[in-house]
């Protein structure tokens, strides 16, 4: 039998029965668009769950800062060891740091003592804060030394209590600061109780304010903390001297956020393959109800001169066909799927990674189609004429 005319008698033959398939079907086309979902935005996913850096318990971010030391021996990191950190491969961001330790301001003629933090832009990103009211310091900000003070919650409630902080003037080591923001509360920590004002002004402005000497590093993925870790100091011993140099990672927070993804995924792959096994299962199911239900057909075939071969590929390709068939129809869940999670992330993997998802798909339905149908095949094609034409 020609190609043609088998992959016709075939499809003729799913449709003619479509019904004892579409569950079977349904299985593997739900397997499929799930491998292919997973493969594509897997990346993507793992991107976005970064991002929130205190859900993580801050398990990609890096610390990086020189120990306490004499007045004259401080020392502070400098523009071109903060460019080489950006560009070490794994870093997403790299923010810059310096402390004024006992800012106080006045409020309703009462004086309050807080933690002011001297930022960069980049700030915010590194630790994961959003606000929750106003605009966070920028590039902006930074550029123009401006007055400008962001709040912690708390910090916002103690001098403002119900009143509206973003807007008002605020009046930091007796100069008056434009409040700009106040920070969203989930997981801030100390940082609730602090208030934030571009590091350019800091340095400019106060007196007595730390050297800035403490870097923010923040990896891509957990997977390149391990990378990053071990080469930040010779990154920034290329650039300048550092001694008493320390690097910060929370590995313990680190290993535990691995391992309760490792077994998310594990899961989420053993969902996957047992969705594909249970389609193959089911493809073997109806192949052999299919043969036995074509039973006189098969021995009428094989009476009128149909060769065994002829009559186990003709089954053979009905369940490679339904497999393939199948698959299609996930590749087509998978792409909306695909475009639906690209739109909630805002991120959109190349069309070359989808259709290699998408290849691989096939080739592993017809693989499957193979599996499942070669035993129903066989039996069809071993069937004794006589006793098959008999059969009721």
């Amino acid at each position: 039998m020609r190609f043609n005319d088998l992959l016709r008698v075939s499809v003729r033959q799913l449709l003619r029965h479509r019904r004892r398939y579409w569950g079977v079907m349904l299985a593997i086309a739900l397997g499929t668009a799930g491998f292919i979902t997973i493969v594509t935005m897997g990346r993507d996913l793992k991107t976005n769950f970064n991002r929130d850096l205190e859900l993580l318990g801050r398990a990609t971010l890096i610390k990086v800062y020189f120990e306490n030391r004499p007045s004259f021996q401080h020392q502070w990191f400098y523009p071109s060891t903060i460019n080489a950190l950006r560009q070490t491969p794994g870093v997403k961001s790299v923010s810059l740091v310096a402390h004024y330790y006992g800012a106080s301001t006045n409020s309703l003629g009462q004086s309050y003592n807080f933690t002011l933090l001297a930022v960069d832009e980049s700030f915010w990103e590194v630790n994961g804060i959003s606000s929750q009211g106003g605009n966070l310091i920028s590039l902006k900000e930074t550029g123009g030394h401006q007055r400008v003070a962001v709040l912690g919650p708390e910090l916002a409630n103690t001098l403002f209590g119900r009143k509206k902080a973003v807007g008002t003037k605020l009046e930091i080591q007796q100069d008056l600061y434009q409040v700009t923001g106040v920070l969203n509360g989930v997981g801030l920590g100390d940082h609730a109780h602090s208030a934030f004002i571009p590091l350019t002004t800091g340095q400019d402005r106060l007196t007595g304010i730390s050297p800035a000497n403490r870097i923010y590093l923040r990896c891509n993925t957990w997977d390149d903390v391990e990378k990053v870790a071990p080469v930040i100091a010779n990154v920034i011993r290329s650039s300048q001297l550092a001694h008493g140099l320390k690097v910060e990672v929370a590995w313990d927070q680190l290993r535990r956020v691995k391992a309760v993804a490792w077994w998310v995924e594990l899961f989420i792959y053993a969902s996957v393959a047992a969705t594909l096994i249970l389609g193959g299962v089911g493809i073997w199911t109806v192949m052999m109800a299919a043969v036995r239900s074509r039973t006189r057909e098969i021995g009428l075939k094989k009476a009128m001169g149909a060769e065994d071969r002829a009559i186990m590929a003709q089954f053979l390709a009905e369940a490679i066909c339904l497999s393939t068939g199948a698959s299609l129809l996930g590749s087509c869940l998978g792409l909306l799927l695909v475009e639906i999670l690209s739109f909630m992330l805002k991120s959109h993997p190349g069309q070359g990674l989808f259709l290699i998802c998408v290849t691989l798909g096939l080739f592993l339905a017809v693989g499957l189609g193979v599996a499942a149908g070669l035993y129903p095949s066989l039996q069809a094609s071993r069937m004794e004429v006589v006793s098959a034409i008999r059969y009721e």
